[in-house]
């Protein structure tokens, strides 16, 4: 590679081996200069973790106010690019240094070390060479800008990344860290390979952490342009960032943070880097457990905070210990007034049992928050872990709130339209939320109870919420004059509701009332979707099966610690007395007005909560009096003739899949309606009074309908029992001589309960329940119940079942088997099952069913 020199330097410059061979040069200061350079090869110098140390040599004007760019960022945070005006900046600032201090004064000497660069010099003087470009480009764009003129010099920067010399690999990565600072030069240096030469790079098994630095804050600025940051996060060099993060040197480590806190801001790259696994070595970063320098949680952080714009990597975040909080502004906590004066509680708002050693309070509250901290000996003042962090987590964030320092961001940084967040570990994240609801602030409230909806994804946070005193100030609001404070607070108190202990604390605070009010005022649910989550609330509370699943919890469930003797205990919670109906606003007209014209006219998921939710008020005298009194066989009627159940079978083969699968899900949801509204009619018939008013005959046509329709067959069930107990209060006159109901209830749900025990139990004494239940139906003669039985796939598990069972499961399965082969369309799936060497074993082996099975094997084809 031949490069022209400036005229003024009139010499024939090589390298050779011989170390005592003389240059000729023209001045004193250029031998100087190459002197410098000459006795450099002999020697290697001191390394630095940091290439800043190589400006220790300036003079003191220029140390403290030289600007050295070492990476490059889009965001605000963490540096920015060289434009023009920082460019004469530099170039006025760095004027002395190139007259006096660079190795290579003179620009004419730029061109030199580029040619000294070439694939044909020695390695060493290859070496060197960068190392000297690398110092000089430390002064600015304008130094940069000279290197730059010459071409060829990005190639062969990037040749050296191969070398085995780790001072060469620095210094290249080095120079084409600050090649790539500037804007214009980006492009040239990602496409002139420099990212493969760096991938390559940085998959060697030993590295210094000074190559590895410089290498990853390259793939740093290269990664702020979008085209780049795809190649990037598309390579081999995600698993080798991700590794990087548990580097032992802290700036590697915020050099391999910086690159993915800049590849998370490309949304294409998420699904990726998700899958790649980032989140989890990022949110240690954040963790209070975890020592970590300011720089590389602020690119966590930064990082994170992209994933947390996708609800479902949200879910990911606070799996890892993390919340994400939102940005209220600092002027919003100035509303907050804590209670110096009051005796100390717990964050939920139960007593603290603690000694009184005190006469007085404080002024500024100390003796009570360290009065928290002395909690008497014996068992019961004992706290649990939840409670003690609730306890932390309430004690920090209010302290800064005191002093002004909870939110460092000023309202001018905030955008406008956008809602901006952090994260905080999930102590600090749940006290923190909880202590926004306590603000005045309208839109402050609203973000904070989305927050906390999004957050309560597991028991462990709802729990968390809950001994923090979430569910005291939700209940609080459910009043407030804010629509959008109302509806951020229904939903947070419909996701918290999910579990059992955070639903009895909301019936405690006296939740019900409120939420019936907020039900009879909704002006247009569907818009706010706040009705579903309403009748979600009321219906977990409003539960009828609380107090049967509290006699037979034994385990936990979802993260509860919570066993059988504590659930037992507290029982009593979970049930309501006649005296509360009749002072609840449950009573209320226009309450159970508002739940039958939901079961009237609605889709059928908030028809199965409605019908849930009556059920449950049917269970007393007063309110089911009511209800039938407000036309509720319309109601009935309307789930009971949903459009699915007169759907011809034979259009599921015009339609597309995709259209079937859309019938199949409106199937489902119309199961469960019909399945629940069962239960509520199966209630109302112990009414003499509704017995008596309603058309037995249209609702037992509608239910045998559903009974044959293609709703799962778990949905099945409550049809049954109600369409039996009807039939059976209608009386023989209605039906006519002959009963059809039961022989229907065995075909299309008993039959198939009993086929589907048989093939899925584990249990052995299940199996044998079925088997012999099923034999008894068949033996009875119901009509074509060995044709359902066949209709049903029950072959196959027959014949498995005489294979594994014991004698008596073997002898009434024999005896199904031969009914079914009394019907010559049945042959070919009993001899496909495999019947017939498990009968002739049978036979030859003598069993004591040998001669049934005998007699099976003269009725099938062999």
């Amino acid at each position: 590679m031949s490069l022209t020199s400036p005229s003024h330097f009139n010499f024939n410059f090589s390298i050779s081996q011989n170390p005592h061979r003389s240059f000729p040069v023209q001045s004193h200061f250029e031998s100087s200069s190459l002197m410098i350079f000459k006795t450099s090869r002999t020697r290697r110098r001191v390394r630095n973790p940091h290439p800043s140390y190589r400006l220790n040599s300036l003079n003191p004007r220029l140390r403290s106010e030289l600007p050295v760019v070492t990476r490059v960022s889009n965001s605000s945070d963490s540096g920015g690019t060289f434009d023009d005006a920082t460019s004469q900046k530099v170039s006025d600032e760095v004027s002395d240094f190139e007259a006096s201090r660079s190795p290579i004064s003179g620009d004419g000497y730029v061109g030199l070390f580029i040619r000294m660069l070439g694939l044909d010099n020695d390695p060493l003087d290859r070496e060197q060479a960068v190392d000297a470009l690398w110092k000089y480009s430390l002064g600015g764009k304008k130094c940069i800008d000279e290197i730059m003129k010459f071409r060829g010099s990005v190639f062969l920067t990037i040749n050296l990344l191969k070398s085995e010399s780790g001072v060469a690999c620095e210094a290249a990565a080095g120079l084409l860290r600050m090649i790539s600072s500037v804007n214009i030069y980006r492009d040239l240096v990602a496409e002139s390979g420099a990212i493969e030469e760096i991938t390559s790079l940085l998959t060697r098994s030993s590295l210094t952490s000074e190559v590895k630095e410089q290498s990853l804050c390259v793939l740093s600025n290269l990664s702020v342009d979008e085209k780049f940051r795809l190649q990037i996060a598309n390579s081999d060099l995600l698993p080798l960032l991700i590794k990087f993060l548990d580097d032992e040197d802290m700036k590697v480590k915020e050099a391999a943070g910086g690159v993915l806190a800049n590849l998370a801001l490309s949304v294409a790259n998420h699904k990726i880097m998700v899958e790649a696994g980032v989140i989890p070595p990022l949110a240690k970063f954040l963790r209070t457990d975890t020592e970590a320098s300011k720089i590389i949680r602020k690119e966590a952080q930064s990082a994170l905070l992209e994933f947390a714009k996708d609800n479902y990597y949200k879910i990911l975040l606070i799996e890892e210990g993390l919340v994400a909080v939102p940005l209220v502004g600092a002027a919003a906590y100035k509303s907050f007034k804590p209670s110096l004066y009051s005796w100390p509680s717990l964050p939920d708002g139960s007593e603290l049992n603690v000694k009184q050693a005190s006469k007085g309070p404080s002024r500024f509250g100390a003796t009570e928050l360290l009065l928290g901290l002395h909690v008497e000996d014996d068992k019961n003042a004992k706290l649990e872990e939840a409670k003690k962090n609730a306890i932390v987590g309430r004690t920090q964030q209010q302290f800064l709130a005191r002093i002004g320092a909870i939110e460092s961001e000023d309202d001018s940084n905030t955008e406008t339209g956008t809602q901006k967040f952090t994260i905080l570990p999930w102590v600090d994240g749940v006290a923190r939320l909880v202590l926004i609801l306590e603000l005045e602030d309208e839109s402050a409230i609203a973000k904070a109870a989305e927050a906390i909806a999004d957050a309560s994804v597991s028991e462990h946070m709802r729990t968390s919420f809950k001994e923090a005193g979430a569910v005291k100030n939700l209940v609080r609001l459910l009043d407030y004059n804010s629509e959008p404070v109302r509806s951020g607070v229904i939903h947070a108190l419909e996701r918290l509701s999910v579990s059992n202990d955070v639903c009895q604390k909301i019936e405690a605070e006296g939740a019900l009332n409120p939420l019936i009010s907020s039900l009879k005022k909704l002006k247009n649910p569907d818009a706010s979707g706040s009705l579903s989550q309403i009748l979600n609330i009321l219906g977990r509370i409003l539960d009828s099966s609380k107090e049967m699943k509290s006699k037979f919890y034994d385990a936990p469930v979802n993260g509860s610690k919570k066993g059988r003797n504590e659930a037992r205990t507290s029982s009593s919670n979970l049930t309501f007395s006649s005296q509360t109906i009749q002072e609840g606003d449950v009573l209320d007209s226009m309450f159970l007005s508002r739940l039958i014209e939901i079961l009237n006219a609605s889709p059928p998921v908030l028809q199965t909560k409605a019908a849930s939710i009556l059920e449950f008020l049917a269970g007393y005298e007063n309110c089911r009096e009511k209800i039938i009194s407000l036309d509720i066989e319309s109601a009935l009627d309307s789930v009971f003739r949903h459009n699915c159940f007169n759907a011809k079978e034979d259009m599921e083969a015009e339609i597309e899949f995709q259209e079937i699968e859309l019938q199949t899900l409106e199937i489902e949801e119309a199961g469960l309606a019909v399945s629940t509204t069962s239960r509520l009619l199966t209630r109302l018939l112990d009414s003499e009074h509704f017995r008596d008013i309603i058309n037995s005959s249209r609702l037992i046509d509608s239910l045998r309908r559903i009974l044959t329709s293609r709703i799962p067959l778990q949905n099945k069930d409550w049809v049954a029992a109600c369409l039996v107990k009807l039939s059976s209060l209608s009386g023989p006159t209605e039906l006519g001589s002959e009963n059809p109901i039961n022989t229907e209830v065995m075909l299309y749900e008993t039959i198939p309960r009993l086929i589907g025990q048989i093939k899925d139990s584990y249990s052995p004494e299940a199996r044998e329940t079925a088997v012999l239940e099923l034999n008894r139906i068949i033996s009875e003669g119901v009509v074509d119940s060995t044709r359902a039985v066949a209709a049903q796939g029950g072959i196959f598990p027959l014949v498995k079942l005489i294979e594994e069972g014991n004698d008596r499961v073997v002898e009434t399965g024999l005896a199904i088997l031969y009914n079914l082969s009394m019907d010559v369309e049945n042959h070919p799936a009993i001899v496909a099952a495999g019947a017939v060497p498990t009968l002739r074993r049978m036979v030859l082996s003598e069993r004591p069913q040998w001669v049934r099975a005998l007699h099976l094997l003269r009725t099938l084809p062999t």
